[in-house]
């Protein structure tokens, strides 16, 4: 085991003005976040100005939280490649999965961030709002979770495991019905809560399906090159290289689990440490959760993080 492997955030990490202080700082930050809002503005968004300027209720819309996170994530991986800091392995979490490509060289940052915000468009279309649930089930292992989800579902009303974040933590997705009858399912087998989630869509469940059409058009006309590394992908946990392989991981992912346990479990095995690019520290808290004697570094603080990186051999 050696090496670093990079973890990349999905939607929930997002906080008002995240980023400023690295553009202030990095110019290799200026010019993602400058490179970004060119590749977006036919689509007549500023992501910088979203992110920097923006409100909380600005961020939570999906379609503003992709690419804000996923070019947060990119500039801070602008800082640590500028210092020699490179991994030997990445994944991400949901969005982060675009992350993780553009770390591994397979998509540019301009595809990336278009295909995020048409991504994150897609999602917040594909369900009216109010007819889909997401909720955080805590306590339970995922297979009593996934279990549960198909004694309640229908053909026409269906819930299943949406996110499998850490061994006592699963989130759930689909209609508002059935995630409810999950969610008292649930208690009553003794999961100590069920959190409803402040979402804008049900997402990684088949609720998406309008959302993976709308997106594949653009997923199947964007150019993938051939990974530098591996890449953990979200719907298999297997570690892959090849870009037709990335390219259909991306579109299986929109209604398929986040498999992040056996994400965590892969890296961990392959790799001597973690680093959390991007915002926030919920990839680290999971991974404390999960696996044991594995550490991941965060980003939040990025030039201390530089710091102790003096002097060592980053790889």
């Amino acid at each position: 085991m050696d090496g670093i492997a990079f973890l990349f955030p999905g939607q929930g990490s997002q906080f008002p003005g995240m980023g400023k202080d690295l553009y202030e700082t990095y110019p290799e930050v200026r010019e993602v976040y400058d490179r970004a809002d060119a590749a977006l503005d036919p689509l007549g968004v500023a992501i910088s100005r979203v992110s920097f300027d923006g409100t909380e209720d600005q961020l939570k819309l999906t379609a503003n939280t992709q690419p804000a996170i996923l070019v947060h994530s990119v500039a801070v991986l602008a800082v640590l490649k500028a210092r020699g800091i490179r991994p030997v392995m990445a994944a991400g979490h949901s969005l982060g999965e675009y992350s993780a490509l553009v770390a591994a060289g397979a998509l540019t940052l301009e595809d990336a961030v278009v295909l995020v915000r048409r991504r994150g468009q897609a999602m917040q279309e594909a369900v009216p709002v109010g007819e889909g649930a997401m909720a955080a089930v805590i306590g339970l292992d995922g297979e009593q979770v996934r279990l549960a989800c198909e004694e309640v579902s229908t053909d026409d009303d269906i819930c299943s495991a949406a996110n499998f974040n850490s061994p006592d933590q699963t989130v759930i997705a689909g209609t508002s019905a059935a995630v409810g009858r999950a969610g008292d399912l649930l208690k009553s087998r003794g999961a100590k809560r069920v959190l409803p989630l402040s979402v804008s869509a049900p997402f990684h469940c088949l609720l998406m399906k309008p959302a993976e059409n709308a997106l594949w058009p653009h997923l199947s006309a964007t150019k993938i090159a051939p990974l530098d590394f591996p890449v953990v992908s979200n719907v298999d946990a297997r570690a892959i290289t090849d870009p037709e392989e990335a390219r259909q991981a991306l579109r299986r992912q929109v209604c398929s689990p986040v498999r992040w346990v056996e994400t965590l479990e892969l890296l961990s095995q392959k790799t001597r440490e973690g680093l959390e690019c991007g915002p926030g520290a919920v990839l680290s808290g999971l991974a404390k959760r999960t696996v044991k004697g594995w550490t991941v570094r965060t980003t939040t603080d990025l030039a201390g993080l530089v710091k102790q990186f003096e002097g060592q051999s980053p790889v």
